[in-house]
């Protein structure tokens, strides 16, 4: 059929369920005898938890079941991905210490969720308040009171990647940029909320969940019960939206599955509006201080990073990995001579901080793109051509970074240019008294992640191959199994196109399934860091290949020809060149399942189960650019325009890829202007956050290109984050070049009116 499907903007399947109400999200599930629970969180941010009188709430109409931490001792939960020297590796489910608003100190069940919220409002909690430690250039000072007093400070780690003698070269170049960015804790704002289903029964826990991970909750769930592995189910079924928030098991949905295997009946539990703030673990929260060192001729000599993270109350399930992506990722597109980047994170009285949709990128190109727009402001040259000057041109990829990446295929230049000149013919004239400017921000994305053995030399417990099992029936239909999950991204829609185009046979034969550890073959991971079209995609082309070359091996022996000579299209195997010498595919299928005349070797069934562990993570690449007007009087910014051009290697589908950078840009957009959880000196967070709206967004102009990636089969790249990588430098630059007078000190996110207008007073 040759490639049908794979580049066609196919319309995507899974819509028909989520647009008509019958997708299958958690919160709809109804099992009988279903109680429901509710977590009560910690009011303080900082404090030794000394009573918790359940008395009258165990008492109340309904409730059927009051845990407190001495139910759920020695319940833990891991740290999956560790750092260098990292002092926690594993953190309690429920704690008589609290640090931070929001922690779970009980659960309360009850009939039904009105009993359930009733009760725990008469939990009484005696807490005995301690400091809060607000801020990670707080925690790591001298008199900091410590979070954790067995360790001796509020350090978590502290190392170095990169050059030794970049600090040198720094001090030996001809111009130095310094700068200090801080960058706001935001947090992942899906249409589901967190919610989870759990049933116990005849010794085997089920646990349906909104999750990016099933097989990552499966195994970390049964560790904390101490159960087999096969005795616990996960089910994913849809997922409203993940971004980074749902990639692993919460605190608050074990004690879920807790209640269920002490009441012996399904117990539900969904995050309320209220607790997302405190609960679902946020993201970004940084300080950066960036040097940025030049030649005489504008040629970059060194970058030198020292990067301060803030990890909450303790390392979550990915820790530091956040800041150390930020490290990784921090040359961009741009060649330089020395790069190093100093890691360090704290612990704070706040709400750890964890996965969130770019994953470290957004600030590494905040910081970089700020320094070579303020570069080139100080030396009187022109943003675009500095940033080209010093790009890696395509001829010099494949090619290493000076932090270990190894950038795989592309043409940063060409993207650069074809953004330029998109904004060069579509940017307003318009004079209404307000400042107006264009900023720019490039990026190169790690996409695809995935080599085991490279993950355990990060320091990731977990692998990065994935597995798909494809079968055919013997009507000819297939079936695609895989271990990464959808989660609106429209991986069932990609994984059909695959496998229809892979193993030549129509798309409307193909069912693709996904998510449930009961039937869905192992995935360490699942659906995180842009890589489930990637890996995953990866492993359906290998099986559909391994499917097509049977089905030409078994028809080739009923043709009497050569497999080489046939042609599988759609309904039947023929001879190429002879539409008389043909074999119907079911007739084969059905052959093949019947163990009849089969060539030697050949083994009855049509199932086949490939692992794909990639060699290589893939790059994608992007070049962003913003038009704001900034109102002198308010310090307001308004979006006028906003231009992508970006390379995710193959296309599968461009209306999915077009969709995926719409979505990240808009959520690229809220970090730069409006999204930020603020707390007061005392730990507690200021609660009034704010999502962009349609007023805030404006047309988005998004132009795709398309270099293969020579590293992955298909060679497709991720592109789940791309879009939120780059708007927050390029509107950063944008209002720097709309304020010349104050460019220098635009430093921190997010750019809200109060924050502008402070720096106009």
């Amino acid at each position: 059929m040759g490639d049908t499907y794979v580049g066609a903007r196919t319309p995507r399947r899974e819509d028909s369920r989520l647009l008509t109400g019958k997708a299958r999200y958690v919160g709809n599930i109804r099992l009988p005898g279903m109680a429901y629970a509710v977590v009560v969180r910690s009011p303080v941010a900082h404090g030794r938890l000394l009573g918790c009188d359940a008395k009258a709430a165990r008492a109340a109409d309904g409730v059927l079941d009051v845990i407190v931490p001495a139910d759920a001792e020695g319940l833990r939960l891991p740290c999956v991905t560790l750092a260098p020297g990292q002092r926690m590796t594993s953190y309690p489910v429920l704690d008589t210490v609290v640090r931070y608003v929001g922690q779970p100190v009980a659960v309360v069940v009850a009939t039904g969720p009105d009993a359930a919220r009733d009760a725990a409002d008469l939990l009484d909690l005696d807490i005995e308040e301690l400091p809060a430690v607000v801020g990670p250039e707080r925690a790591v000072e001298p008199d900091a009171p410590l979070l954790h007093p067995e360790w001796g400070a509020n350090t978590v780690t502290d190392f170095v990647i990169g050059d030794p003698d970049c600090e040198a070269a720094v001090e030996e170049a001809a111009h130095v940029v310094e700068m200090t960015f801080r960058i706001g804790r935001v947090s992942p704002h899906p249409m589901e909320p967190r919610g989870v289903v759990a049933s116990y029964d005849e010794g085997e826990l089920t646990i349906r969940i909104a999750t990016q991970a099933p097989h990552h909750v499966r195994e970390h769930v049964a560790d904390a019960f101490g159960l087999p592995h096969d005795r616990v189910r996960v089910v994913g079924g849809d997922t409203g939206g993940g971004f980074g928030g749902k990639e692993h098991v919460y605190p608050d949905e074990v004690l879920v599955c807790l209640a269920a295997m002490r009441l012996g009946r399904p117990v539900s539990w969904t995050e309320s509006p209220g607790d997302r703030l405190v609960a679902t673990l946020p993201a970004r929260a940084a300080v950066h201080r960036g040097r940025l060192a030049l030649h005489a001729d504008g040629r970059f000599a060194a970058l030198h990073v020292d990067v301060l993270g803030d990890l909450g109350a303790h390392p979550s399930n990915v820790g530091t990995s956040p800041l150390a992506v930020t490290a990784t990722t921090i040359p961009g597109p741009y060649r330089f001579e020395r790069v190093a980047v100093r890691l360090r994170a704290a612990v704070t009285t706040t709400t750890p901080t964890g996965s969130y949709r770019g994953f470290g990128q957004p600030e590494a190109t905040w910081t970089r793109e700020r320094l070579v727009d303020e570069a080139a402001r100080r030396l009187g040259l022109d943003p675009v051509e500095l940033r080209l000057r010093n790009m890696i041109e395509p001829g010099e990829l494949p090619c290493a970074t000076r932090v270990g990446q190894t950038y795989d295929s592309g043409d940063y230049p060409r993207a650069l240019r074809t953004l330029r000149d998109l904004v060069a013919a579509k940017v307003p004239a318009k004079d209404d008294g307000r400042r107006r400017g264009v900023g720019y921000s490039c990026h190169v994305e790690t996409t695809g992640l995935g080599p085991s053995m490279d993950m355990k030399a990060m320091g990731m417990l977990a692998g990065g191959y994935e597995t798909a099992v494809l079968r055919m029936e013997q009507d000819a239909s297939v079936t695609v199994s895989s271990g990464v999950v959808g989660m609106g991204q429209g991986i069932e829609t990609t994984l059909a196109q695959l496998a229809a185009d892979h193993v030549g046979v129509p798309i409307d034969r193909v069912r693709v399934v996904l998510g449930d550890t009961g039937t869905s073959p192992y995935s360490s991971i699942g659906s995180i860091a842009s890589r489930s079209l990637t890996v995953g995609g990866g492993a359906v082309i290998r099986g559909a290949a391994r499917l097509r070359e049977k089905l030409l091996a078994i028809a080739a022996h009923r043709l009497e020809a050569a497999p080489g000579d046939l042609e599988l299209d759609g309904s039947e195997i023929r001879v190429k060149g002879d539409p008389r010498s043909s074999v119907p595919l079911r007739e084969v299928a059905t052959l093949a399942w019947r163990g009849w005349d089969l060539p030697g070797g050949v083994t009855p069934g049509l199932e086949e189960r490939i692992s794909y562990d990639p060699a290589a993570c893939t790059f994608a690449y992007g070049a962003h650019a913003a038009a704001v007007a900034v109102d002198p009087e308010t310090g307001a910014v308004e979006l006028e325009g906003y231009w992508v051009v970006n390379d995710s290697g193959v296309l599968v589908n461009p209306s999915i890829v077009e969709g995926q950078l719409r979505g990240g840009v808009t959520q690229g957009i809220g970090m730069a202007l409006t999204e930020e959880i603020v707390y007061s000196d005392d730990g507690q967070p200021i609660t009034d956050y704010l999502i962009p709206t349609t007023r805030e967004v404006p047309d988005l102009e998004v132009v795709l290109l398309e270099t293969p990636s020579p590293v992955t089969p298909g060679g497709m790249k991720g592109v789940g984050e791309s879009g939120t990588i780059g708007p927050p430098a390029a509107i950063g630059n944008a209002v720097a070049a709309a304020l010349p007078e104050l460019a220098g000190r635009v430093t921190d996110l997010p750019l809200t009116p109060q924050a502008l207008w402070r720096l106009l007073g």
